[in-house]
């Protein structure tokens, strides 16, 4: 263990001290002269602070290393070499304490880098989009969201560069610019549609902060596209349910209004009632339909799956609309080829799609015309691991669709012929509910029709498992 610098001098002393007495009691037998003495003494001096100054030199590197491999650790963070201070002295004192700050120095080292993998942690696993930039503008950090949102490179550092580079939408960078030079501190907020590239709407706030370096802004962003897509969609639904109900509820009040004030005519007053009969059956047809199509949707309804012949599925649900169908002078033919495999269904759900689909068809076919309904079997569209099933069709040879109208036919509301449509008694909503009965029979639905040559509508079922 290396000694303090008092006890290193008094070790040379004593070891300069046994040869120099050796020495002098010599001088002392031989009768040496005075002068002899003093020169003796002056180089006995010499010799022994020589020794005293090497001793004391070499505990002092020692000590003064142990001091610099501390320093360049803490200079490079890392852990310093573990020391025991040597003694009491000036220089003892001054390790204890350099060991003290080097171990609190560690600790708060390590304190923040674990606050630094949390911040980060939280960044990465946030959903919003978080932007941090300097005072000029320049980008301190980002998060993946960030990435996402603006469609930047997973590997591509943005840091340093302007914030103008992650998306040049000049409305987000009027904001950007607006909140940097914004003086009251703050948090400024505002929903912005940005072209990055396809549309993207964006709930956007900012706020200002101080760093030792100066102000910094950080700017967070949350994607609210679905949301207003969603608020899109519920307005329409009430300006559609809205017009829907009123044209009935117009019909009830007005002609019920005319037959309180009396009307002479006999048959006059039948023809009213007819009205008044059929517009109440249609207002009670869209409220079944809606609640149908609410079930269906939040998934109140559970299928009852079980085994179910095609050829039945198709002949209960003709038979039901071969009188519909003689009164508009059509012909209702059912082809279906024995040997098809037996569907995976709910016998309800599925009796209520066809009808639908046969109504549809009905309605929409002018006299003379026909209606198919068939079943075929098929396979689902996945390839070599496509699941066997049976597809469900209904053809006619009305009017047919137009092809920009076809991706919306299974919408709310939707109709290519709304006078018509209200005209027949329609709904808006049969369509609507045949995909949601479909989905939950993981089926699929097809629409294909060309204008005045007619529509054809599959809906694949998958067949039940043989066991």
């Amino acid at each position: 263990m290396d000694r303090s610098p008092t006890a290193s001098l008094i070790a040379a002393i004593g070891i300069g001290l046994a040869p120099a007495a050796i020495f002098l009691v010599v001088l002392a037998a031989t009768g040496a002269a005075p002068g002899v003495w003093v020169a003796v003494v002056i180089v006995l001096g010499l010799a022994l602070g020589a020794i005293s100054a090497t001793a004391i030199g070499r505990t002092l590197s020692r000590r003064a290393e142990r001091l610099e491999a501390v320093a360049a650790a803490l200079q490079d963070r890392r852990p310093p070499p573990h020391l025991l201070p040597n003694g009491s002295d000036a220089m003892g004192r001054a390790e204890r304490h350099l060991l003290d700050a080097a171990d609190a120095i560690v600790a708060e080292v390590d304190s923040l880098a674990e606050q630094r993998d949390e911040f980060e942690a939280i960044l990465r696993s946030m959903t919003e989009a978080v932007v941090v930039t300097g005072a000029r503008g320049e980008v301190v950090l980002l998060n993946g969201s960030a990435r996402r949102i603006f469609a930047l490179g997973a590997d591509t550092d943005y840091r340093d560069r302007p914030f103008v580079e992650l998306c040049r939408d000049p409305r987000l960078q009027e904001f950007a610019g607006r909140s940097m030079r914004s003086t009251d501190h703050q948090v400024m907020s505002a929903e912005i549609m940005i072209q990055n590239p396809a549309p993207l709407y964006v709930s956007a706030s900012a706020a200002q902060i101080r760093t030792s370096r100066g102000a910094a802004w950080v700017f967070v962003f949350h994607d609210i596209t679905q949301l207003k897509s969603y608020e899109t969609l519920r307005a329409d639904l009430i300006s559609n349910l809205t017009h829907e109900l009123r044209t009935p509820l117009s019909a009830l009040y007005g002609y019920a209004e005319t037959l309180i004030r009396g009307v002479d005519d006999h048959e006059t007053s039948m023809r009213f009632l007819g009205i008044i009969e059929r517009q109440a059956h249609r207002l009670a047809r869209l409220i079944d339909d809606l609640v149908s199509l609410s079930d269906l949707e939040r998934g109140l309804t559970p299928l009852k799956i079980e085994q179910l012949e095609p050829m039945r599925v198709l002949s209960e649900a003709a038979e039901l609309m071969q009188e519909q169908a003689g009164r508009r002078g059509l012909r209702l033919e059912v082809k279906c080829p024995p040997g098809l495999p037996k569907l995976a269904g709910d016998r309800d759900r599925l009796h209520q799609v066809m009808l639908n689909l046969i109504d549809n068809a009905i309605k929409y076919t002018p006299r003379e015309g026909r209606v198919t309904v068939e079943a075929r079997e098929a396979a689902g569209a996945n390839g070599a691991n496509a699941k066997p099933g049976v597809a469900l069709v209904v053809a006619d040879t009305g009017e047919g669709i137009p092809a920009a109208d076809i991706p919306r036919l299974t919408e709310r509301f939707y109709r290519v012929d709304r006078a018509r449509s209200r005209e027949l008694g329609g709904t808006g909503l049969g369509l609507a509910i045949v995909k949601h009965i479909v989905q939950l029979h993981h089926g699929v639905l097809r629409i294909e029709s060309k204008v005045h040559e007619g529509t054809t509508v599959s809906v694949w079922i998958p067949a039940a498992q043989q066991g």
